[in-house]
C-alpha cells in the first residue's frame, strides 16, 4: 500500500498571525532532514506561504520551525526570463496553486510569467531540481537572499555556483554561516550571468544564472562548516544520480517512515487526517550534523562557532514536544529517538547546559527544561545509554539546582525554588508553570536516577517533586503564584491569562501534575472532588480575559472558536487534560472527549489544526489518541489504553 497519496503537506498552512490553523509550512524533505524546501508566495517575516495565494515569490531552502521562531541560514531559488528583477517582491510571477504538485518527496510549480517548470525533490541536506524553461527565451535561475548578509561565486570550470549566508535568528556565535553549493548539469552562459545591483556580497546581494539549454538540472547542497564540505553532502547524497533516481529515493524512505503504522478505516478524510499527521511527526527535529570524508560525524557548534565531533539535532522546542512527539517516537522511531538525544546532550557537554529550545542555536522561546520528560522517558524505556543517560544526569541536575546568566538557558527561578519549593510570583513572571514543570522535572530527575542505580538521590528528588502542592488554593481549586512570603495575591481571576501562567490561565494550567495525579486528587479532596473539577472545566465556556498579556493573543482566539469550554486543545497546556479522567477511574469521559476533539478539531485540510501544530507535537497528539494510546507521563512508562478510532491499527507490523 501507498501512503503519499493520503499526504497533504499543505494541512495546517492556512494560517496568518492573528490565528493559526497550525502556523505549519508545506514542506518537501526527507524524515528529519537537515533543510527542507517550501514554496514562499508572500514573505512577511516567518509567514511567507499562504495556500489561497496564487502568486510565487520562489521556492525557499529553510529550516523554520515555526513562524514565531522564524528562519535562518535560508536561500530563495527564482526562475526568471526576459526582465530580470533583482527583488524577488518584484521578480514574484502567477502561478495556479491547483496544477502544482506538493508531495513530501516532490514539488512541480508552473512560474507563468517566466513560463517555466520548476521541480524538485529533497536529500538530506540538499535537493534536486530541475528547470523547464521556453525554448525562445534565455533562462536565469535567480537565488535571492531573505535574511543576513549573503555571498556568491561562479566556478565556470565546474558549472558551479557557491553561495554563503549568515543569516539568522538568534542563538548562535558570530561566525555562523550556512553554505550552499549549486551544480549544473549544463554549461553556464557567463556572458550573461550576473549579480544585482548590491554586487556579489551583501545584505542585499543576489546573482541570476542564465542558461542557453532550455532543461537544466542541478544538485544542491547546504553545509554549516564549508563548502568543501557541502560538496562532500551532494556526494553523500548521491545527487550525481539521476532526477528520477533521487525522487524515488525520497519516496522510498518516505513511505517506510509512514508505513510504521497502518491503520484499517473506512472514512477516506480520516485516513487522510491520519497520514497527514504523520508526514508532520517526521519532519522535526532536523539534524544539525554532517559526516565529513572520512566518514565521521562533526557539526557546527553554536556556543563558540568551532567544528566538533559528533552528531547534533536542532529546532524543536521541548515544551511542546515531550508530551506526544517523543511518546509517539519510542513507538515507532526508536532508533531515531536514541540519536536525537545524542545531539541532544552534546549540547550540554559543549555550552554547559542542556537545550531548551534549540534552532540552530538555543532561543529560550518557552519556559521549564522539558527535556528533563525526554530523558526520563527514554531512560525508563531503554532508548538510551546508561553512559549517555550519566551525562544526561549531570545536565539534569545542573539546571535543577543553578541559576543562568543567560536567561535563555536553565530553569528561570532555579535558586528560589531550591529555597522556597516555588518561584515567586515578585520575581517571575510564568512563575505557576515554572513551579509545576520544575517538579516534574524533579520526578525525571529521579526516574533517571533510578535506572542509574543513583539512589542518594531519588528521595530527595521525589521529595521536590511534590513542590507542586504549595501553589494550590483549595478556596479557589486552582494553582496560584505565591509572593517571596508565601502569601497569595488579591483580586484573582481564573480567566486572566499570562501573568503566572503560559499561553493560557489558571484552567488550562492548573493540572500540570502529571506524575502525581492522586496527589492532586488529595488536594481537591478525593477522585471524585477532582473529577467535579475537570467536568467544570469542560463545561465552563470558552471565555477569556487578555489579562497580563494586555491585548489578545492568537491562541485566546483560537479557544474560544471552537466548544470544548476551556481546554484550550489549540495548545499544548491542554493535551492531557481529557485523559486524567482515565487516571482517575472514569475511562468513558476520556473517550467522549477524545473522540469529539479529534472529529471536531481536526482534518487533512489546509485549516486542518485547532492552533499551532509545533514541530510535531500537534500532529502526534492526534495520531497517539486516534490509536487510543496516550502517554501522561513520559518518565513512567505506562500508557493509557481507551477505544481506538479505527477499524484496527498496527505498530511495525503488531497490531495494538
Amino acid at each position: 500500500m501507498k501512503y503519499i497519496p493520503f499526504v497533504n503537506i499543505k494541512q495546517g498552512t492556512k494560517s496568518v498571525h492573528r490565528y493559526s490553523n497550525g502556523n505549519t509550512l508545506p514542506l518537501v524533505q526527507l524524515p528529519f532532514a537537515m533543510c527542507g524546501f517550501s514554496a514562499q508566495t508572500k514573505y512577511e517575516g516567518g509567514w511567507y506561504y499562504y495556500p489561497e495565494h496564487r502568486f510565487l515569490e520562489g521556492i525557499r531552502l529553510t529550516h523554520q520551525p515555526s513562524p514565531w521562531i522564524n528562519d535562518y541560514g535560508t536561500f530563495l531559488f527564482t526562475p526568471q526570463t526576459d526582465k530580470i528583477y533583482d527583488d524577488f517582491s518584484r521578480a514574484w510571477s502567477g502561478f495556479r496553486p491547483e496544477e502544482a504538485v506538493m508531495r513530501p518527496d516532490y514539488m512541480k510549480v508552473r512560474f507563468l510569467r517566466s513560463k517555466t517548470d520548476f521541480e524538485l525533490t529533497p536529500c538530506v541536506r540538499g535537493c534536486k531540481i530541475r528547470l523547464t524553461f521556453p525554448t525562445d527565451r534565455t533562462g536565469f535561475l535567480t537565488l535571492f537572499p531573505i535574511k543576513g548578509d549573503y555571498g556568491y561565486e561562479v566556478d565556470t570550470e565546474n558549472n558551479c555556483v557557491k553561495a554563503w549566508t549568515n543569516g539568522k535568528s538568534g542563538g548562535t556565535a558570530v561566525n555562523f554561516k550556512t553554505y550552499l553549493v549549486v551544480k549544473f548539469d549544463k554549461p553556464i552562459d557567463t556572458e550573461k550571468t550576473h549579480f544585482g545591483e548590491s554586487g556579489s556580497e551583501g545584505k542585499d546581494a543576489c546573482i541570476h544564472i542564465a542558461f542557453s539549454d532550455s532543461v537544466v538540472t542541478a544538485d544542491v547542497s547546504s553545509s554549516y562548516v564549508s563548502f568543501e564540505q557541502a560538496e562532500e553532502n551532494m556526494k553523500q547524497d548521491s545527487l550525481g544520480k539521476s532526477f528520477e533516481a533521487v525522487q524515488s529515493q525520497a519516496e522510498e524512505l518516505w513511505e517506510e517512515y509512514l508505513s510504521r503504522i497502518e491503520i484499517e478505516t473506512d472514512d477516506d478524510k480520516q485516513m487522510k487526517t491520519f497520514y497527514s499527521c504523520m508526514y508532520r511527526t517526521g519532519l522535526f527535529p532536523h539534524k544539525a550534523y554532517e559526516i565529513d570524508k572520512d566518514g565521521k560525524a562533526i557539526h557546527y557548534c553554536p556556543s563558540d562557532g568551532s567544528v566538533r565531533n559528533g552528531v547534533r539535532y536542532t529546532d524543536n522546542g521541548f515544551w511542546d514536544t515531550y508530551r506526544s512527539e517523543f511518546p509517539l517516537l519510542a513507538l515507532i522511531g526508536r532508533k531515531e529517538y536514541a540519536e536525537m538525544l545524542e545531539g541532544f546532550i552534546v549540547d550540554y557537554t559543549e555550552g554547559g547546559w542542556l537545550p531548551r529550545w534549540p534552532s540552530i542555536g538555543e532561543r529560550g522561546c518557552m519556559p521549564s527544561t522539558l527535556l528533563d520528560a525526554v530523558i526520563a522517558d527514554a531512560a525508563v524505556k531503554g532508548i538510551i545509554s546508561k553512559e549517555l543517560l550519566s551525562e544526561a544526569l549531570d545536565g539534569m541536575l545542573h539546571h535543577a539546582n543553578n541559576d543562568s546568566d543567560d536567561e535563555d538557558y536553565g530553569r528561570e527561578g532555579a535558586s528560589y525554588y531550591c529555597k522556597l519549593g516555588y518561584v515567586p510570583k515578585d520575581l517571575f513572571g510564568n512563575n505557576v508553570n515554572l513551579t509545576l514543570d520544575s517538579a516534574y522535572g524533579d520526578f525525571c530527575i529521579a526516574q533517571v536516577a533510578r535506572v542509574l542505580g543513583r539512589d542518594e538521590l531519588i528521595d530527595e528528588y521525589m521529595a521536590r517533586s511534590k513542590n507542586y502542592r504549595k501553589l494550590f488554593d483549595k478556596e479557589s481549586g486552582f494553582m496560584r503564584g505565591r509572593k517571596l512570603d508565601g502569601s497569595f495575591e488579591d483580586g484573582f481571576d481564573p480567566f486572566d491569562w499570562g501573568g503566572d501562567y503560559t499561553e493560557g490561565s489558571a484552567w488550562q494550567n492548573s493540572f500540570a501534575v502529571p506524575h502525581d495525579f492522586e496527589g492532586l486528587a488529595e488536594l481537591y479532596g478525593g477522585k471524585d472532588k477532582l473529577i467535579e473539577k475537570l467536568d467544570e472545566l469542560f463545561a465552563t465556556p470558552p471565555y477569556y480575559n487578555v489579562g497580563a498579556y494586555g491585548c489578545e493573543i492568537h491562541e485566546m482566539t483560537e479557544m474560544a472558536a471552537v466548544d470544548f469550554g476551556q481546554c484550550a486543545i489549540s495548545n499544548q497546556p491542554s493535551f492531557h487534560l481529557p485523559y486524567i479522567f482515565a487516571v482517575l477511574g472514569e475511562k468513558e469521559k476520556t473517550e467522549y472527549w477524545v473522540e469529539k476533539l479529534c472529529r471536531e478539531a481536526f482534518s487533512f485540510e489546509d485549516d486542518g489544526f485547532p492552533g499551532d501544530e509545533d514541530n510535531g507535537a500537534t500532529a502526534s497528539w492526534y495520531i497517539l489518541s486516534t490509536l487510543g494510546i496516550y502517554d501522561i507521563c513520559p518518565g513512567k512508562n505506562e500508557y493509557i489504553r481507551i477505544k481506538k478510532l479505527v477499524k484496527s491499527a498496527k505498530i511495525l507490523g503488531e497490531e495494538i
